[in-house]
């Protein structure tokens, strides 16, 4: 169906693809894979027409294409589902859904809107979107904006559909219907290339897999040949040692409890206390309540009632700056693009941002250059971010390289209290363990108290020394002792 031949492709300081031919056949699911930084977006993006190749060609069906645009791809049957979410602001679902149809539905200059929000309702139910077409997007959640995206994909109907981690935000059982979905697309003799981290997904639904390191290829398999162990050595370019960090020393003292805590639709009557020294697990599906709880306690939403308790003392939060620096309580979102980065600015502001205010001159209000610039490459070093320089915008990075900016911005402001929001999400499995082994330091090295927001099961039993277990916006259980 689709062959890419000795595809390369640069950007100033980085060789993103060196070379890089694969076929991806009719009827199949295959599985493009690397670490973050591999080259993997890229070769994406000069498939869909929104890069061009230096050198290398691309041909559909034994007919060369030069796509030069996403609308050129959609033409020649191509529809990608990005890992940045790409919603239109201030518009409905609907319009969202079928936004590259609507000209189908134009007569006499006028939009027939209730055909669109009729069929843009046939492929929401498909990806499980159970809204209103005409509600507006602003109102949604991360999930349900992934939903969105996919839904809009499906409405292309296209021959080879691309994408690229698609089930980072959705719950399992939107995850469980989009499988069956991209089967029944294949079935159809269509060609499904699918972007993930998540290897479980890769072994459940793919045929096919080709891995990327550096930019270039190291090799396609059948998935029946490979092993998990194998297929991870063939993405780092080593073995990589999967260990457990052993037991936190937690003190008896409490660094933050949360007593009734309740806003109508997003915490009901929640209780709990973290300790000194200990990573506290929030665990449950999409939609859970879980950020929710999160984002009241650090003042990004205000609550109805209930007590935030930091060192025995009740505070009263209003915001993320509050939060920050009064109480040395820091949030890290799951939602990196719309509340965790600046993409049009720089690594080194991206990371230094917290800590302005200790950087800044008493006298003169200047930024001391030397010292951001000094973090940065400490944080950059430590979380192993892939970048040209320090001065290169963040918009530019990858997404799971974006994920570790996110990350490094909140591990330099020195918190005392840490709540992250699905740490890894988009990262990939080499990364995952640096980033693991991070969060358990800070509880176990430097006595921080950290909450791991997580709907990965193996990632929130790793770390967690307690898992307290939200649905429908309360908390349902709590397991300790057996982790």
């Amino acid at each position: 169906m689709l062959k890419v031949i000795n595809i390369s492709k640069s950007f100033p300081g980085v060789k993103a693809l060196d070379a890089v031919s694969i076929e991806f056949k009719k009827n199949e699911i295959h599985a493009l894979l690397g670490e973050n930084g591999a080259g993997k977006s890229t070769l994406i993006k000069v498939i869909c027409g929104i890069h061009s190749p230096e050198t290398g060609e691309l041909k559909i069906n034994g007919n060369k294409i030069i796509p030069k645009s996403y609308r050129d791809a959609i033409d020649m049957s191509i529809s990608y589902v990005s890992q940045e979410l790409r919603i239109i602001p201030n518009k409905t679902v609907a319009e969202n859904v079928m936004f590259d149809k609507l000209e189908k539905y134009r007569k006499l200059g006028f939009i027939n809107w209730p055909q669109v929000n009729k069929k843009a309702m046939e492929y929401m139910e498909e990806v499980g979107l159970n809204i209103t077409p005409s509600a507006n997007v602003d109102e949604l959640t991360v999930a349900q904006k992934q939903l969105i995206e996919i839904a809009r994909a499906l409405a292309l109907d296209s021959k080879i559909l691309i994408l690229d981690e698609p089930t980072t935000s959705i719950s399992e059982t939107s995850i469980e219907q989009l499988f069956k979905i991209l089967k029944v697309f294949k079935d159809k003799g269509s060609t499904i290339i699918y972007v993930t981290h998540k290897l479980e997904e890769v072994f459940k639904i793919c045929d096919r897999v080709s891995v990327l390191r550096d930019g270039k290829l190291v090799g396609t398999k059948p998935l029946e040949e490979v092993e998990k162990d194998s297929l991870i050595e063939m993405m780092v370019g080593r073995k990589l040692k999967l260990t457990s960090y052993g037991k936190l020393n937690i003190k008896d003292e409490t660094a933050l409890e949360v007593k009734n805590l309740f806003r109508a639709n997003k915490a009901y009557d929640i209780n709990f206390k973290l300790q000194k020294g200990e990573i506290l697990g929030f665990y449950g599906l999409v939609g859970a309540g879980r950020t929710e709880a999160a984002k009241l306690i650090v003042g990004l939403d205000s609550k109805d009632k209930g007590q935030i308790i930091i060192d025995g003392k009740e505070v009263r939060i209003k915001n993320l700056f509050e939060s920050l620096h009064k109480h040395k309580l820091g949030y890290i979102s799951e939602n990196r693009k719309e509340e965790g980065l600046i993409l049009d600015k720089d690594i080194r502001t991206n990371i230094c941002i917290t800590l302005w205010q200790k950087l800044a001159s008493k006298i003169l209000k200047f930024i001391n250059d030397k010292q951001e610039l000094s973090i940065s490459k400490h944080w950059v070093k430590a979380l192993d971010i892939k970048i040209s320089s320090l001065y290169q915008k963040v918009l530019n990075l990858s997404g799971g390289n974006q994920q570790k900016v996110s990350l490094a911005k909140w591990l330099a402001a020195d918190c005392d209290i840490l709540i992250i929001d699905e740490p890894t999400v988009g990262v990939d499995v080499g990364a995952k363990e640096a980033i693991h082994q991070i969060i358990f330091d800070l509880a176990d090295k430097e006595n921080k108290s950290v909450i791991v927001i997580s709907s990965d099961m193996n990632e929130i039993i790793k770390l967690s020394s307690r898992i307290l277990v939200f649905r429908d916006k309360k908390i349902v259980g709590e397991i300790e002792d057996e982790l």
